[in-house]
């Protein structure tokens, strides 16, 4: 996805129809979102209405937070299935880490064993998985889907302006810290200092989530799609429709976005 070669609305609408066809197809979607509160609601709205079209959902989090949100014995997530896997942090989830870096090195390392081992499980059950959505702020989970050869989803929580911006200064389209406005980004308006990230204007304001947002694009052209909690009355012509020049696709929230993955009933 390269925001210097920008596809045409039909080339973008041919994109979509072609992405609509490979997932309508799915019985069996995997959900990993990341373990916050913040982005494991939207991705489970988002699994509901995909169960209400005759998908079967997993959703999969952390053992730490099924033990503190009580979900192993909860039926407030029917119809959505639920699986889980260590963090590395059983006890006491990141508040056990101390740090952010610390435990987004340990959720990788142990994580990403636990997913091997329970995709592995459900693909050699009676319902196997065909896709998997992930939360960008864990690409590695989309390392391990591929090793699988399954499709791979990136589901971004945060809107379409504030990714595409992390995009530019991720590709070093948006050199940072800007110190002056107006911040100029195509497709955007122009924009003041304070309607920025503040990692737009202080990148050292907090380096551990600096780099969590950042690595969100580390390895995004290996998805197969990137869907957006995100509508277009929301953010009109800005960011919804240059993120879907670039090939994106925007979902939002808790709405009609659904379709974009399984059709109209």
């Amino acid at each position: 996805m390269e925001i210097e070669h920008l596809q045409s609305p039909v080339s973008s609408d041919r994109n979509q129809t072609e992405m609509e066809e490979r997932v309508s197809g799915c019985r069996h979607v995997l959900m990993v979102p990341y373990p916050s509160q913040g982005h494991i609601n939207p991705m489970f709205q988002f699994g509901k209405r995909l169960s209400s079209k005759g998908v079967r959902v997993t959703m999969v989090t952390t053992i730490f937070i099924s033990k503190s949100m009580h979900l192993q014995s909860s039926s407030l997530l029917a119809p959505v299935q639920l699986d889980f896997i260590s963090d590395g942090y059983d006890q006491g989830g990141f508040g056990q880490a101390g740090c952010v870096s610390t435990y987004l090195s340990q959720m990788q390392e142990v994580g990403s064993k636990d997913l091997r081992e329970l995709i592995q499980n459900h693909n050699s059950s009676n319902h196997p998985i065909d896709c998997v959505v992930y939360d960008a702020f864990i690409p590695w989970v989309l390392d391990v889907t591929k090793e699988f050869g399954l499709l791979g989803a990136a589901f971004f929580t945060q809107m379409c302006a504030v990714n595409y911006i992390y995009y530019h200064v991720y590709h070093g389209l948006l050199k940072v810290p800007v110190s002056s406005p107006p911040v100029s980004i195509p497709g955007l308006p122009l924009l003041d200092l304070k309607d920025t990230p503040a990692f737009v204007y202080d990148p050292g304001f907090y380096p551990a989530y600096f780099h969590l947002v950042m690595n969100q694009f580390s390895n995004i052209h290996k998805a197969d799609i990137i869907l957006v909690n995100s509508f277009y009355k929301l953010e009109d012509q800005h960011g919804v429709l240059q993120l879907r020049a670039d090939g994106g696709n925007s979902m939002g929230p808790n709405g009609n976005w659904f379709q974009l993955l399984v059709g109209d009933p």
